[in-house]
């Protein structure tokens, strides 16, 4: 174990059970014997923060003023378990001047390694953006839900941020990302940090990413010194 681990610090609220599921996973990942073994966590878990589908609502300013409490309360490295939220990644950066560990490029890397050509991403119109632009990096396609379905899938993520984790909520999402399938997704990326809440490995016929556990793990790793920090930028 590392004398000192970096101190994390949260981005958190979009929404709250997300978060909360993602604190218990640095939680699970950490290697310890005893309470100090634990990595420092400051979190604020801020469902305030304005509607991320929404254009010219003031996410990015609320999340930059986040972040800047946050390194005011001692964080070292950040991460923020909500994909939309991403497209304001770099203005969180620098107004912090801290490093954000990046979800979708995690989310992008993996769905990369297992060697499919073309990633089903469900998700908000937001997220389905960032992670076109990441999966081009890496030589991949990109296929999302018809517009009459995205619309379908988007009342059921609503369902589930409203708290119904149920088998109808857990049935509609099943077809969501079979209706992927069909349209020739090779593997599946949960763009949406609610989605692993109801979706789990195997309800598919498609290899599921969650990058919400990725960046946990990652966060871990990060913290404890076994990777390094990312980059900040200029």
């Amino acid at each position: 174990m590392p004398e000192r681990s970096l101190i994390l610090g949260v981005l958190g609220g979009m929404g709250p059970a997300a978060t909360v599921e993602f604190l218990a996973k640095i939680q699970a990942y950490t290697p310890a014997d005893g309470d100090q073994d634990h990595i420092r966590v400051i979190a604020d878990i801020n469902p305030k923060v304005p509607d991320r589908n929404t254009p010219g609502s003031g996410t990015g300013a609320v999340l930059a003023e986040m972040a800047g409490a946050l390194r005011g309360a001692g964080a070292e490295v950040l991460a923020m378990p909500c994909n939309t939220a991403h497209a304001h990644a770099d203005m969180i950066q620098r107004a912090s001047g801290l490093p954000l560990i990046n979800l979708i490029e995690l989310g992008a890397e993996a769905a990369a390694r297992t060697g499919a050509m073309r990633a089903g991403v469900l998700g908000t119109k937001g997220a389905l953006k960032l992670y076109r632009e990441y999966l081009a990096a890496h030589a991949m396609g990109m296929i999302a839900l018809p517009p009459e379905r995205q619309e379908q899938f988007m009342i059921t993520l609503y369902r589930i941020k409203s708290g119904d984790l149920g088998p109808d909520v857990k049935r509609e999402m099943i077809g969501h990302a079979e209706a992927l399938r069909a349209l020739g997704a090779e593997v599946l990326i949960a763009g949406c940090t609610e989605l692993p809440l109801v979706l789990e490995p195997g309800d598919t016929k498609l290899e599921l990413i969650d990058p919400g556990d990725l960046l946990a793990r990652r966060a871990v790793a990060v913290c404890m010194g076994w990777e390094p920090v990312p980059h900040v930028p200029a």
